[in-house]
């Protein structure tokens, strides 16, 4: 197995768990490290209980693993929920003038921190944490420059005093731990490699940016919210419009007339966002109006568990708005994925003039990665389709379409291909009647003569027409193992790297295990995937909610039934032992349902 290390910091909200992951984040990154970190929390603004978990290594870390190697508790709360949970090498940092450890199992290395001792605590009250910090990093074999260069930085703004008075505190808890603490056997590596960190939200935000956005709406609603936050930070720079709108119904009206007068537009937010947008997404389709709508996942239903994550809403996209209508879905498999999907997703909308919707969730939204900066790619193709934007001159791709007269445009022309010339409100010469009524080829409305049912007909074929080359423009999913193995495990989104890590444990210990994992929800490419699955020997379907929505979506589509199914629904997301255990558990045929408890993040 791959080499990494984990660290667990966990507390109250309002006690500073954040600061010390960002700055543990910061000395992997320059150290040329991967990491994978997600934050654990409720949704209040003080109290509760936080952990958030950091792990690194030399090797890709696609999920936040089965174990920590160093904790440090802020409160006696985090010290008790997860002080059994470390085993043999692994050490727990923690303020020993308020915190008791309780038993330790063997091997696990206590370290208590004489706080009122080491720092003035009247003047910062978050000195325990920073002491952890230089604790910690002269255990992990990290020199004390690393931590005073992302002090300096984190601290600049309020004064050279602060920045002194935090790396001297800093320092105390870097040199008490070379007098009292062992240090963890094997020191943190350096490599020459370096990687940016990345959240989901803002590689979906980036991926917007490259993709040519221009018009950015939302109302904030988490874990959506950190998209808006980028694009409100950057939005002069990268030259994009971006709105904070009262509600979701106004956000995807504007969206859509954004996208209407010709910009590429996208917009954010969360299930019972999506809710409210479902009739405007209507809208988009019946007036063939390319729109992006992202929906990054919480656990459900209503406002349920806003700050935990959840694969609960793959049901509510598959039937957003009424009626038949062409569509693209894509769930992205990782962070760096996240970036990817935003200019893809905008050109297949483009081109196909319909709604492109990317199912994301918290895991990816709010959970932060390494990701390589040749991975995210600036220049995209644009392919904005059969776009007008002048009288005579016609899409992105610089194909040229002939002018007309403005008795002769047809805005819902009836082509071979579903697709029709969309010329961008004003061209001179192409004027032209846009409203949600059914239609024809003209959009004049069919009901303000007699509802013909000829032309309904033949403006619904032409919409779907569509289609067929959305499914040729999108690849089909890859078996990603031996096609041979003695388990394949299907997975969607963002399951990809914690199934990966699974499968790769089981292999070594002699269960050879395949992935298959879907991107493309719409097209699903059905006979694709049972054309991989013939082959397999015992197929397991992963995935984050109660009922099994996407086993249930690929047996609607293909009439396939999987042997058996791993569910998460307590909004942690898997780590992989719960997998390993659950696929022997599954082989030696005690169960068809696997429903693993989350133990470390209770």
């Amino acid at each position: 197995m791959k080499q990494t290390f984990a660290i667990g910091i966990g507390g109250a909200a309002g006690q500073g768990v954040a600061t010390p992951g960002d700055i543990f984040a910061r000395i992997f990154s320059r150290r040329g490290l991967h990491l994978n970190a997600y934050n654990a929390y409720q949704s209040i603004i003080r109290g509760g209980h936080t952990l958030l978990t950091i792990r690194t290594g030399t090797e890709k870390v696609t999920n936040m693993g089965d174990r920590l190697d160093l904790l440090i508790p802020l409160n006696q709360d985090t010290m008790d929920r997860h002080l059994q949970l470390l085993t043999a090498g692994a050490a727990c940092i923690y303020n020993a003038d308020t915190i008791k450890p309780g038993p330790a199992a063997d091997g696990v290395q206590l370290c208590p921190l004489p706080v009122s001792e080491l720092a003035d605590i009247s003047r910062n009250k978050v000195a325990q944490n920073t002491l952890a910090m230089g604790a910690g990093l002269h255990m992990m074999g990290i020199g004390f420059q690393a931590l005073e260069e992302v002090l300096r930085e984190q601290f600049k703004k309020k004064g050279e005093a602060v920045v002194a008075e935090n790396v001297g505190v800093a320092r105390a808890g870097f040199d008490y731990a070379a007098a009292h603490f062992s240090d963890f056997p094997n020191p943190i590596p350096k490599t020459e490699n370096r990687y940016a960190i990345l959240s989901g939200n803002v590689a979906m935000a980036m991926g917007g940016a490259a993709a040519g956005v221009k018009f950015y709406c939302a109302y904030p609603m988490s874990p959506s919210t950190g998209v808006l936050h980028w694009m409100a930070a950057h939005a002069r720079k990268a030259g994009i419009m971006v709105r904070q709108v009262e509600d979701e119904i106004g956000v995807i009206n504007m969206t859509i007339g954004a996208a209407h007068a010709g910009v590429r537009a996208m917009c954010a937010t969360s299930g019972g966002g999506f809710a409210l947008m479902s009739e405007g997404l209507g809208m988009s389709a019946m007036i063939e109006t390319p729109v992006v709508v992202i929906n990054c996942q919480r656990a459900g239903p209503s406002t349920g568990v806003p700050t935990k994550t959840e694969q609960g809403d793959l049901w509510q996209m598959l039937g957003a708005a009424f009626g038949d209508y062409p569509r693209v879905i894509a769930a992205p498999l990782d962070i760096g994925d996240c970036f990817k999907v935003i200019p893809e997703i905008f050109n297949l909308a483009d081109r196909f003039q319909c709604p492109g919707l990317v199912l994301c969730d918290l895991l990816l939204s709010e959970g932060r990665l390494s990701v390589h900066p040749n991975e995210l790619n600036f220049s995209q193709n644009i392919d904005r389709g059969e776009l007008i934007t002048a009288n005579g001159n016609g899409n992105g791709n610089g194909a040229s379409i002939a002018a007309a007269t403005n008795g002769d445009y047809k805005r819902y022309k009836i082509t071979d291909t579903g697709i029709s010339p969309r010329a961008v409100p004003g061209v001179p010469g192409h004027i032209h009647t846009v409203a949600t009524d059914e239609h024809m080829e003209d959009g004049v409305l069919i009901s303000d003569e007699f509802t013909n049912p000829v032309k309904r007909r033949a403006m619904m074929e032409k919409r779907m027409r569509k289609v067929a080359g959305i499914e040729a423009a999108v690849p089909p999913p890859t078996l990603g193992g031996p096609r041979d193995g003695d388990v394949t495990l299907i997975g969607w989104g963002s399951t990809k790297g914690v199934i990966e890590e699974a499968c790769e444990i089981l292999n070594e210990e002699g269960i050879s295990a395949n992935q298959l994992q879907i991107r493309w929800l719409v097209p699903l490419h059905g006979e694709a995937i049972l054309d991989i699955l013939r082959d397999s020997r015992h197929t397991i379907i992963v995935e984050n909610n109660y009922s099994g929505q996407f086993a249930r979506y690929l047996r609607s589509e293909t009439s396939f039934v999987p042997d058996g199914h791993i569910r998460k629904y307590d909004g942690e997301p898997f780590m992989p032992h719960h997998i390993v255990a659950a696929v022997k558990q599954q082989l030696a045929g005690q169960t068809k349902l696997s429903v693993p408890m989350h133990e470390i993040m209770v």
